[in-house]
């Protein structure tokens, strides 16, 4: 019975929504169109809802402002803990109660199942378009880094949420600098 894996692909799609959701919630906030909107598009539609977004949005390696509660939540390591934990449960649930056999049959026959493969797929695609600004907002601009996380599907970007600094805002990015400064 495929239902393990169709549930497990199902919320590994989820988990990459709040996987971009940790990274364009910042990004939307210094763009001259917000993200939010997209999210919520991406919620019924999934990778779809994203794609405009994705599209519309400037390069961005700046960050401004405060973070409110919200943008600490996704910028926090908990954050991507939860979701890292998370994806292990599911995969384990996938693989250990999964029947691949039928899965494949399925993928075959039912639009809804390869649709749900391939935005998977699509989602890991697209990765690489936001991480490299991401890093750079948090000076760390590694290139052995964004290559661990653009070629580890799905464990490379849980991982780099996991490892990131924590993003600076403005008040704390010009107090590190006048610190840095005054000791030089």
């Amino acid at each position: 019975m495929p239902f393990p894996i169709i549930l497990c692909l199902f919320s590994l799609v989820g988990i990459w929504l709040l996987i971009y959701s940790s990274l364009l919630f910042i990004d939307g906030r210094m763009q001259s169109i917000r993200f939010w909107p997209f999210a919520i598009a991406s919620v019924a539609s999934g990778v779809l809802g994203l794609l405009p977004y994705l599209a519309w949005r400037e390069p961005n390696q700046q960050f401004s402002g405060q973070k409110d509660a919200f943008l600490h939540l996704l910028d926090s390591r908990l954050y991507g803990i939860a979701l890292t934990l998370s994806t292990v449960v599911l995969l384990v649930y996938g693989f250990a109660f999964g029947d691949w056999g039928d899965y494949v049959q399925q993928f075959q026959s039912d639009r809804f199942i390869n649709g749900m493969s391939l935005a998977f797929c699509l989602f890991y695609l697209l990765f690489p378009t936001i991480v490299g600004d991401d890093m750079v907002r948090r000076r760390f601009p590694n290139a052995e880094i964004f290559l661990a996380v653009v070629f580890v599907p799905l464990f490379g970007s849980l991982a780099y949420l996991c490892l990131r600094p924590p993003l600076l805002s403005s008040t704390n990015h010009q107090k590190s600098f006048k610190e840095k400064n005054t000791i030089l």
